[in-house]
């Protein structure tokens, strides 16, 4: 099998764990629902770098050789900076990659020019990135003032910095609730909360508390005639039926479409899909 030396291939998983192909270099991470056998055990002595996490909290990185701080990958029609964070992460959500070729075919089909887009939790703008290049105006908020440059410069890589991208740092009730009293509308939202996050002034976010309110907030700057709206999440112990029955409440009286699946990864060969996550969808359609 051929490795691909500028994109993204899940090599193999098991063992909670999974073997991933990030350009140039073998990474082995954390999967926690991944409790069967690797495939080709022989392979993951190749891996460049190690996370590992601790039994306390956070985590730690080991590697077999010195690793660039960053690097580019092509993937999901996008150019994205990858950086290896002391939470593991790398900057990019493989199985997200299905999602933004979603919201790209729902842009692109719609004869609304402009569509205006809210992307929230945007984290380092897959979804941004696929929306503006659809053609879309896109608001993009996230609270981490450093995550939000990292997406600016997936934008300049992409050849997408020219684009109608409105760049925010900010909280995302804190900005919904000031879009209510400006009376601003959106065409299509996308919302990929964290299970808990915590704000500069102290603020807790707890997924099952405060995401149904939000939910309720956003349903406020919904066009009269929205085209879409995606909810994921990687949340444990919720299921993508759960996340279409809180969209539901959502777009109640809108009529449309809702559908919900389990966001995955396939393996490089085909064999398996790893899951990574649950999302629900609504369509007008």
């Amino acid at each position: 099998m051929s490795n691909p030396k500028n994109t993204y291939q899940l090599l193999d998983s098991g063992n909670f764990e999974k073997l991933e192909q990030v350009g140039r270099y073998r990474l082995i991470r954390p999967s926690p629902q991944a409790i069967w056998q690797p495939r080709r055990p022989k392979l993951w002595r190749t891996a460049d770098a190690h996370y590992r996490r601790s039994r306390s909290g956070g985590g730690s990185w080991s590697f077999k050789q010195k690793l660039p701080e960053q690097w580019h990958i092509q993937y999901g029609g996008l150019t994205l900076k990858i950086k290896l964070t002391n939470f593991g992460h790398l900057g990019v959500f493989a199985e997200q990659a299905e999602n933004w070729r979603w919201i790209a075919a729902q842009i692109a089909k719609s004869k609304r020019k402009p569509v205006r887009v809210l992307n929230t939790f945007a984290y380092t703008g897959g979804s941004s990135l696929a929306a503006a290049q659809a053609g879309a105006e896109v608001a993009h908020v996230d609270a981490a003032r450093g995550i939000v440059s990292w997406a600016r410069e997936n934008a300049t890589l992409s050849g997408l910095d020219d684009r109608p991208i409105r760049w925010l740092v900010d909280d995302v009730g804190k900005f919904v609730a000031r879009e209510i009293r400006r009376g601003h509308k959106y065409d299509g939202i996308i919302l990929d909360p964290p299970s808990f996050g915590r704000g500069k002034k102290g603020e807790v976010w707890k997924f099952e508390n405060d995401l149904p309110k939000l939910l309720e907030m956003c349903r406020q700057i919904l066009s009269p005639t929205p085209l879409f709206v995606l909810l994921s999440a990687h949340t444990p112990g919720f299921t993508p039926l759960a996340l279409e029955n809180l969209l539901g409440d959502m777009m109640r009286g809108f009529g449309g479409t809702l559908s919900h699946l389990e966001m995955t990864i396939p393996e490089a060969d085909g064999s398996r899909r790893l899951p990574s996550g649950t999302m629900a969808r609504w369509t007008a359609e």
